[in-house]
C-alpha cells in the first residue's frame, strides 16, 4: 500500500465561526419552517443564483454577511425599497428572528441563506454581480493562533472582488482593534480594492449602517469601533 500524496489532499476548508446558537424560540421555529421556503436561498445550490428573476426586477443588490439578529439588514431594506438585500448568516435563531421582521414588515426586497459565506459565494453568486458588501462585528477570533480563522483573508476578498461589480463598495466594521488593523492590511495589500477614506485610514461610521447590539456591547466595554470602506477597481 502507497501512502497517500500530501499535495494532492484536498485543503481543509478553516471555518471562520463556531456554532455557538442558542436554543430557537417556538416562533423562530415556526418562522423557519414557514417562511424560509418563502424568503429563503438554497444552502447548498446547484447553480448560480438567479438574483433578478429570485426578486423580479434588476435593482443593486446588497449583501450582508453576518446579519446577526438582522437589525441592520431591515432598516437597509425599509430605507431602500430600490434596492435588494441578500443575507448570510450562520446561526438558526437570528435566521429565524429576521424571517419573522421580514413577514411582519411586508418587505419584498429581502432573501436570506443558512450557511457559510465562504463556501456558499462561489457557488451561488455571479461574477461581477453585487454592489455593495457588508461585513459588520464578524468574529475577531482575537486569541493569536486563532487568527486564521478570521473571514476577512486574502482568499475570502478574492472572492468579494470577484462577485462585485466595478466600483461597488465594501463595508468592514469591528471593536478589535488587532482586527481592525488586520483588515486595513489584507485590504490595503489586494490589487482588486482603494480604500475610500485614503491610504492608511479608517472611514467615519457610515449613516447607512444602524448601531448594532455588537457595537454598543463594545462601547460599553471600552471598545473603539473601527470602519473602513473600500470600492471595487474599476478595471
Amino acid at each position: 500500500m502507497h501512502d497517500p500524496d500530501p499535495a494532492a489532499a484536498p485543503r481543509r476548508h478553516i471555518r471562520s465561526f463556531v456554532r455557538r446558537e442558542g436554543r430557537l424560540t417556538p416562533a423562530q421555529q415556526q418562522a423557519l419552517a414557514t417562511l424560509l421556503p418563502r424568503y429563503g436561498l438554497p444552502e447548498q445550490p446547484s447553480t448560480t443564483l438567479d438574483c433578478n428573476a429570485i426578486f423580479g426586477n434588476r435593482h443593486p443588490l446588497l449583501l450582508e454577511i453576518g446579519y446577526g439578529n438582522g437589525a441592520s439588514l431591515l432598516a437597509q431594506a425599509e430605507s431602500n425599497p430600490q434596492q435588494n438585500h441578500i443575507g448570510l448568516e450562520v446561526h438558526r435563531p437570528g435566521a429565524g428572528h429576521l424571517l419573522q421582521e421580514i413577514e411582519r414588515r411586508q418587505l419584498h426586497n429581502v432573501r436570506i441563506a443558512i450557511a457559510d459565506a465562504a463556501s456558499w459565494l462561489p457557488q451561488a453568486i455571479a461574477s461581477a454581480s453585487i454592489d455593495t458588501v457588508q461585513v459588520f462585528f464578524p468574529d475577531p477570533w482575537h486569541k493569536k493562533r486563532h487568527n486564521k480563522r478570521r473571514l476577512i483573508q486574502t482568499a475570502f476578498v478574492d472572492e468579494l472582488a470577484r462577485i462585485m461589480v466595478p466600483a461597488g463598495r465594501l463595508m468592514l466594521a469591528t471593536d478589535w482593534q488587532d482586527y481592525a488593523e488586520h483588515m486595513l492590511a489584507v485590504m490595503t495589500a489586494h490589487p482588486g480594492f482603494s480604500n475610500a477614506a485614503g491610504a492608511g485610514r479608517f472611514s467615519p461610521r457610515p449613516d447607512c449602517r444602524p448601531l448594532t447590539r455588537f457595537e454598543q456591547r463594545g462601547q460599553r466595554l471600552g471598545h473603539d469601533v473601527f470602519d473602513l470602506q473600500f470600492l471595487r477597481h474599476t478595471s
